[in-house]
C-alpha cells in the first residue's frame, strides 16, 4: 500500500469520543450534534453505535469554527463553502491525472514521430532515382 494511502485511512479511523473530539476543536459536544444532524460532519460509529471521531473530522470541525465565527458565515453557508472545496479538490485532482496522461501520450508521439523519422531515412530515395522519376515525368507529359 502506499504511503499516502496510509495516511489518508489513519486520518480517517474514528478515534475520539465525542467529549473529546469537542475538546480538540473547541466546541460544546452539542455543536458536533447539530452539526450531524445539519449534515455537515458524519462521523464513524462504534460497534456500539456511540460517535467516533476522526483526524479528518477534527480538521473539518475547526474548518467549520473558522467559517463561522471568523467569517461570519451560517451553517447553510458553510455547508455550501464545503461543498464548493470539495469539488475544486476533486477537479484539482482530476486535472493532475489528465495531466500526467496527457505527458504520457507527448512521450508516445515524440517516441512515434523518432520511428517515423527513422524509417523515412532508410527508405529515402537516392538523388539518382528522383532524377529518373523527373526525366519519365517529363517524358509523359
Amino acid at each position: 500500500m502506499e504511503e499516502g494511502m496510509e495516511l489518508d485511512e489513519e486520518m480517517e479511523e474514528g478515534k475520539y469520543i465525542i467529549s473529546v473530539a469537542a475538546q480538540l476543536a473547541s466546541v460544546h459536544p452539542q455543536t458536533l450534534r447539530l452539526y450531524e444532524r445539519k449534515g455537515l460532519l458524519t462521523p464513524k460509529r462504534s460497534a456500539k453505535n456511540r460517535r467516533r471521531y476522526s483526524e479528518a473530522d477534527i480538521l473539518r470541525l475547526k474548518r467549520i469554527q473558522k467559517l463561522t465565527r471568523r467569517n461570519g458565515l451560517n451553517l447553510s453557508g458553510v455547508r455550501m463553502v464545503l461543498e464548493l472545496e470539495e469539488q475544486i479538490s476533486a477537479l484539482r485532482k482530476r486535472v493532475a491525472q489528465l495531466e500526467k496522461e496527457m505527458e504520457l501520450d507527448r512521450r508516445e508521439m515524440r517516441a512515434e514521430i523518432e520511428n517515423l523519422k527513422r524509417r523515412m531515412a532508410l527508405t529515402k530515395p537516392s538523388p539518382t532515382s528522383l532524377a529518373a522519376l523527373r526525366r519519365e515525368s517529363s517524358r509523359n507529359s
